[in-house]
């Protein structure tokens, strides 16, 4: 049954892909730093919808805004 269930599924992302979208989505809101989290994961949330896992994508974005 989950194989079926998963055959309809959303392919997830993995990490090295996942970054390289956050990453030209930072730099094409202009984000620079923390204060600016809430809204790239906003704006990420609705562009990745059930495309990647939401923890993944918020440590990815955290971790790109404070390197």
């Amino acid at each position: 049954e989950i194989e079926v269930i998963a055959a309809f599924l959303p392919q997830q992302m993995g990490e090295e892909e996942l970054t390289t979208f956050v990453s030209a989505l930072v730099t094409e809101l202009g984000a620079s730093g923390m204060k600016d989290m809430g809204r790239v994961m906003g704006e990420a949330n609705k562009r990745l919808a059930g495309k990647a896992e939401g923890k993944m994508v918020a440590n990815v974005v955290k971790n790109l805004l404070t390197s």
